[in-house]
Order: C-alpha cells, then sequence, then structure tokens
C-alpha cells in the first residue's frame, strides 16, 4: 500500500509543475510548436497533456463542479488512452497552432488552482492521492521527453541553436581504465516492494536465477565507439542483428545520432549547440541495435535487466541528473564500482520489455499505461541527465524500440563468468 503524507504531496505537485515550466522558459512561442518527426512532441502539446491527465483522471471524476476551460482539449491533448476516447493524430500534433502557448499556459494556471484546492481538502482519499502521485511521476516523464525533442527539434535547424549555456561542460582528465565486477550465481530478487511509488510494470517483485557474470565499471565512451566506426562497425554484417543491418542499410547510419564528421575531426550536436567531440565522456543517442553490435565487436554482450539491477542495489542512486543543469553525459567519476549506474545515458540491456510474473494491469484507463506497451521493445535502466533524481530508482524500467535513438541511450557492457 503506498502511504501519501498529503501537505508533502501538495508541495510536490506544485514543485514538479514549476520545474515543467522553468524546462520551457527558455523557449519561444515558435520553438514550442515544432514537431520534427512522429516520435517527438511539441513542447506546447507536452506542458497541455501533463495538464490533460490531472484533470482527466483526478478532477473530472472527483470534482463534481469541475468544469473544463475547453472540453475539445480532450481530443487534442489525450495521448493513447482508448479508453478515454478519440484523439488526435500523433504524428500531426505539430499542426496544432492553436490553442496558443499563452492559452496553454492559462490551462496549465486554471487545473493547478483547482488541484490546490482538492489536495487541502480533509476529505481527500488514499486512493485519489495515488493518482495524483502517478501524475506528478508522468510529468516527469514529461520533463524529460521534453528536453530530448526540443534537443531534435533543434538540431534540425541549420542556426543550430542553443536550448541552454554548457553548465559543466569541460573536457574530462582521461579515461577511466574499464575494469570488471565480478557477480557469482543465484536467485536474485528483481522488482519494487515497498511503501513507496513505483510505477506497475515494476512489480511484482519476484526472483530470477542469474548466471555468473561480470559487468563493466564504467560506460563506454565516445572515444571507444569511434574505435568501433574506425574498424568498419558499420559495414560489418556480422556484428549486427538481421533487423540492425536492415536499418542501418535502409537509414544509412554510421555514427551515433547528432555526430558530425568535416574535414576529418568529429563533432556534436548538444543542448547547448555543436561542440568537439570529447572521446571521454559516454557515447550517447545510440538504438539498440547499435549497443549490440559495439557489444559483439567489443567480444562482450549487453547486461540483462536482472543482472543490471542486481549491481544497481549495490550502489548509491546519485548522478548526473536534470537537476544539474548541464543536460549532457559527464565523463566517469570513478567514485563506485561500477560507476555511473544513474544519470547521464539510459543503458541498454539485452531484455525484452515483458510482464514480470503475476503483473496485473490496473482497471480502466490507467491500466493502459505500461502494460500494452509490453511488445517489440527493449528495457533501458538507471536513468539520464535529462531525468530527474527525484524520480530514479533501482527498479525502474525505461522502454524504447530497437531503433530508437533520440533518447539519451548509452552502452554498459557485461560479459559471462
Amino acid at each position: 500500500m503506498l502511504v501519501i503524507d498529503r501537505p508533502a504531496l501538495a508541495q510536490r505537485y506544485a514543485e514538479v509543475r514549476a520545474f515543467t515550466e522553468a524546462l520551457s522558459r527558455p523557449l519561444t512561442a515558435e520553438d514550442c510548436a515544432i514537431q520534427s518527426m512522429p516520435d517527438c512532441s511539441p513542447t506546447k502539446w507536452h506542458l497541455a497533456h501533463t495538464t490533460w491527465f490531472f484533470e482527466t483522471f483526478v478532477l473530472r471524476p472527483n470534482v463534481a463542479s469541475y468544469v473544463s476551460p475547453d472540453d475539445r482539449y480532450n481530443y487534442l491533448f489525450n495521448s493513447y488512452y482508448e479508453a478515454v476516447g478519440e484523439r488526435h493524430p500523433r504524428p500531426q500534433r505539430g499542426l496544432l497552432s492553436r490553442p496558443s502557448l499563452d492559452e496553454v499556459y492559462r490551462y496549465r494556471a486554471y487545473v493547478d488552482e483547482r488541484m490546490a484546492g482538492l489536495l487541502r481538502d480533509e476529505r481527500e482519499s488514499e486512493r485519489l492521492s495515488a493518482i495524483v502521485t502517478l501524475g506528478v511521476h508522468h510529468e516527469q516523464q514529461h520533463q524529460e521527453l521534453l528536453l530530448t525533442d526540443v534537443k531534435h527539434v533543434f538540431s534540425c535547424n541549420p542556426l543550430r541553436p542553443s536550448y541552454s549555456p554548457a553548465a559543466g561542460l569541460r573536457a574530462g582528465p582521461g579515461t577511466l581504465g574499464l575494469n570488471w565486477r565480478s557477480y557469482g550465481a543465484g536467485l536474485a530478487w528483481v522488482g519494487h516492494e515497498g511503501f513507496d511509488f513505483a510505477f506497475d510494470n515494476e512489480e511484482p517483485r519476484h526472483q530470477e536465477f542469474v548466471q555468473p557474470f561480470g559487468l563493466a565499471s564504467r560506460l563506454v565512451t565516445n572515444g571507444e565507439y569511434l574505435a568501433f566506426i574506425e574498424d568498419g562497425g558499420y559495414s560489418r554484417p556480422e556484428l549486427w542483428l538481421s533487423a540492425g543491418w536492415a536499418t542501418v542499410q535502409e537509414r544509412g547510419w554510421g555514427a551515433p545520432l547528432y555526430w558530425e564528421r568535416s574535414d576529418g575531426s568529429w563533432s556534436l550536436f548538444t543542448l547547448s549547440g555543436m561542440r568537439a567531440l570529447d572521446p571521454h565522456e559516454p557515447v550517447c543517442h545510440v538504438s539498440y541495435f547499435e549497443a549490440d553490435a559495439y557489444a559483439r565487436w567489443w567480444g562482450a554482450r549487453l547486461p540483462s535487466e536482472a543482472e543490471w539491477e542486481l549491481a544497481a542495489g549495490e550502489v548509491p542512486t546519485r548522478g548526473n541528473f536534470v537537476e544539474s543543469g548541464r543536460y549532457h553525459p559527464a565523463p566517469p567519476r570513478g567514485e563506485t564500482s561500477p560507476d555511473q549506474l544513474f544519470g547521464d545515458v539510459w543503458e541498454w540491456t539485452r531484455s525484452a520489455y515483458s510482464p514480470y510474473p503475476g503483473f496485473r494491469t490496473a482497471p480502466g484507463a490507467v491500466g493502459e499505461y505500461n502494460g500494452k506497451f509490453m511488445c517489440n521493445q527493449y528495457v533501458l535502466r538507471g536513468g539520464s541527465c535529462a531525468t530527474s533524481e527525484t524520480h530514479i530508482r533501482a527498479t525502474y524500467r525505461n522502454f524504447f524500440p530497437t531503433d530508437a535513438r533520440w533518447q539519451f541511450s548509452g552502452i554498459r557492457l557485461a560479459r559471462d563468468e
């Protein structure tokens, strides 16, 4: 049973909602309206959709006097909840010039005012507090998506605009040596258990047998991935899964997303604009196919999510998260072993995204949150430089299709022992 402190929840709600708007502040109204590809959504849509979530799942069912500022928002800002009704096509979100950005902010203020009143109500139920908590974490997911989507939008602009100054961006002192942490065979506990928040896909907690394995002490760096490129990594079919090889051929991949080569030198696009490639930083914006191919080239493999979670349970949940203002992966620090399990880049695992034993979807529309996506996706772990430190935990399961590259996704190697 999730334990709720209502005054703390009201404060957390206000803080998370304010942080979303703080992340949007560097952007112009024009920036907020663009959709650069179907997987991305305009910032304006993120601002509205997260508000729609509280309106739809909290205010409408629980406040008899609630009146929406515009009932059409239910169609415009529903994402994928079939039980809620029809919605505007996802690839066409960038065509929504109306409502204006100012109207969306007014929508947020309107809902926030009514949510504040509801959260002060002593009659508020535990069930209601649970859905508000889910909504807060849902908004934090969209904060991360907002940044990754803005990065893709800006990368498509020939001016290569900067979202923010290069906070803390400096060359690393050098790449730390790669070592291996060994783990013995045995039953490992996997999944969430306790009274703090977790998504339904993190439950139920269960045991999995893990064979002896080794986990790399740090993430794969840009310099190491460049060696893979220079060794013909993108032109060697024996390194690739068949679907990965077909994707490389079809899309002409020759480097991670946002990498560019000019006059023999590599640079990459960041949320602070273009900059020279730092060989010591973790490689980022690679697909599952690329991560798997690199691991094969190295003579290793990707970890399973059970292996990753076993290792993560032994280190502190700290790292380079969105609160640092860096918005970019940092060189390894060597503070723990393994290092950088949390923050910097989401780490691909070799585990398909599937339900844990005993998993059941929640009733109603909220049950569509995670369960229906348990097909044709792979699990990533650990969070990134765009993830909030108050949102991540060792049991958190992110998931994306095998060809997705616009997220802050990277590589940690594993091996059999």
